[in-house]
């Protein structure tokens, strides 16, 4: 796509598309949006399901409904999280809009760790909560190689690299 001129990606975008692409739309967009779309005509797209939750979530947020877009991971009504911090045992209690800690309610966990602490902390990591792992089969890193990967091979030591500076090792 990179030598592509912009001509050319006009064209591509009309022939997967159907349609001109609009004007306004810059060069490195274009580029992603051809490549997006021969990758989807060569490999397929976005599952049914996808689509469906995608959609959800925008009628959501439109609808004023930002939470629509945690899904599963929203921490459930009546979760307590507890955490030490600084000698003092914490307890803060998921609601159905927001977090309750010492008699007050936070918009958000990170509002509430932020009370306790007196500084910036996403919530999540305050209290060590993991969140669910995602869907995509690919975020799990990598998998073995087809053309036989041999389980009890053991890898041969590394040694230290050289620098370009003096002889000093990294």
């Amino acid at each position: 796509m990179p030598a592509l001129s912009l001509l050319e990606l006009r064209n591509r975008w009309k022939t997967l598309f159907g349609h001109p692409a609009p004007k306004s739309l810059r060069r490195n967009f274009l580029a992603r949006a051809v490549a997006y779309q021969m990758q989807v005509e060569a490999y397929g797209g976005l599952s049914v399901a996808i689509k469906r939750r995608l959609r959800e979530i925008a009628d959501a947020v439109r609808n004023g409904d930002a939470n629509a877009a945690l899904g599963s991971n929203r921490i459930k009504p009546g979760t307590q999280m507890i955490r030490q911090w600084q000698n003092t045992t914490h307890k803060v209690t998921a609601l159905n809009e927001g977090f309750e800690w010492d008699g007050r309610t936070y918009k958000s966990l990170s509002a509430a760790a932020n009370a306790i602490t007196g500084t910036n902390w996403n919530g999540y990591a305050f209290f060590g909560i993991k969140r669910a792992p995602s869907s995509n089969k690919n975020a799990a890193g990598p998998r073995r190689s087809k053309f036989g990967a041999v389980p009890d091979a053991q890898a041969a030591p590394v040694s230290p690299q050289k620098t370009n500076v003096g002889n000093r090792r990294a």
